[in-house]
This record gives C-alpha cells, sequence and structure tokens, in this order.
C-alpha cells in the first residue's frame, strides 16, 4: 500500500483563465480539497508561480500539469529548475531519453508520463499513427516510463487494471477524465469515482463536475465521501 492520504486522492483541476477566479474556487472549496492541479491556461495569465507559491502557502499540494515536452536536456534542466518550487507531481510527455533525463533531475518532485490522453480515442490513435490498441499503448508507455525512473503516470482508468497486472505496483497512477456515467463533453475514456479506485488508480482529477456544480464544496465534499467508501 502506498502512503497516501485519503484527503489527497483528489485532486482538483483549476482550470480557469484567471487567478482572481482561481483563487476564488480555492477559497470555496476549503477543507473539501487539499490537492490542485494547474495547467496550461494558467501558465498564460504570468502568474502561474505566484500562485503556485499561493497554494502552498495555504498547506496545498500543487500537480503542475505542463505536459513538458522537447528535446531531453532541455526538460532535464527544466526539471531541475522546477523541482525547487515545492510542487509534488509534474507531467512529461515524451520518448525513453527524455523520461529518463527528466527522472535524473527531478528531486523530490514526481515525474508522471502522460500515456494517452483522455480525450483520445480509437479513432484519434488512428489519425496520429498508432496502429497499435489503446490498452496496450498505455501498458507500453508505462512499463518504459517505469523502467527510465518516472513515478508514475496519467492513464484513464479504463487501463489502469492493466497497468496493475503488467507494471510494478510501485508505479502512482493519476486518473483524470472522472465523469458520471452520462458524459457529453470532449472526455472520452471516462470513468466515475469508484470505479477509478476499484480498478486501481491513486489520484483521481476531477474538474468540471465540480466547478460547475451549484455548490463546489458539496460537490468535493460527496467525492471524498466517495474516496472513503473505496479504502
Amino acid at each position: 500500500m502506498k502512503d497516501i492520504k485519503l484527503k489527497d486522492r483528489l485532486i482538483f483541476a483549476l482550470d480557469v483563465p484567471e487567478v482572481d477566479q482561481a483563487k476564488d474556487l480555492v477559497n470555496q472549496l476549503d477543507d473539501s480539497v487539499t490537492f490542485y492541479k494547474i495547467g496550461m491556461e494558467m501558465l498564460m495569465t504570468g502568474q502561474y508561480f505566484p500562485l503556485m507559491d499561493w497554494l502552498l502557502a495555504k498547506d496545498k499540494k500543487v500537480f503542475v500539469d505542463l505536459k513538458f515536452f522537447d528535446v531531453p536536456e532541455t526538460v532535464g534542466r527544466t526539471i531541475a529548475r522546477l523541482s525547487q518550487y515545492g510542487a509534488t507531481f509534474a507531467t512529461i510527455h515524451g520518448n525513453q531519453a527524455l523520461m529518463e533525463t527528466a527522472a535524473e533531475n527531478k528531486g523530490d518532485l514526481k515525474i508522471l508520463a502522460v500515456t494517452a490522453l483522455t480525450s483520445l480515442d480509437r479513432g484519434d490513435l488512428d489519425d496520429l499513427g498508432f496502429k497499435c490498441d489503446v490498452q496496450d499503448l498505455v501498458i507500453s508507455r508505462a512499463k518504459r516510463a517505469f523502467e527510465a525512473g518516472c513515478d508514475g503516470v496519467v492513464s484513464s482508468g479504463l487501463e489502469v487494471p492493466f497497468l496493475r497486472e503488467y507494471v510494478d505496483n510501485k508505479l502512482i497512477a493519476v486518473t483524470p477524465g472522472i465523469r458520471p456515467v452520462e458524459n457529453d463533453d470532449d472526455q472520452k475514456r471516462v470513468v466515475d469515482v469508484a470505479t477509478a479506485f476499484k480498478s486501481g488508480s491513486d489520484y483521481i482529477v476531477v474538474g468540471r463536475p465540480i466547478k460547475n456544480a451549484n455548490d463546489p464544496y458539496v460537490a468535493a465534499s460527496n467525492i471524498q465521501e466517495i474516496i472513503k467508501t473505496c479504502f
């Protein structure tokens, strides 16, 4: 068993266009969320790192979701600098050399390799030139990430059971695309909260189902209650 606090298993995707909106949401969510993911949209505000510092000062954990993808040496230097800021997770997206270099420079930062985005389905992967099954692609990338020294992967809950079968259980599995059964947005390979954890996920990332709720605090608290029943 990994040493993960129950409340930390819910990561809220702080995907809003302005820092003030982000802070308002964090204040609304209060003690219902302890872990926040901040991504590319927030980077464009120019206040990404001040927001990270603000979250850390509130004793929140931070997941830097920028999916670093460049030549390995550049990514390695970037990860080395990022490791000084106090974030818990950071995502990378690339080949074996990139993953190895990121792992070599991570310090206390945990590196998550992206397997296959949850917004992609079989047709999308065909268009991108991946002729293998989604499941095979995810398992292959997860194995390579673990061998490279990465701490974990970002994976749909649909593929997590196969990761647990074929990859060392030390690998952290972070599952985005958590939705109710009825889903009509751009996420295609989705599961619900209980299914994600029963399948072997260590963390889930939830955005719109909390952000767009009438009461985000209640929505997040309800998810936390479901998580308690899974362990």
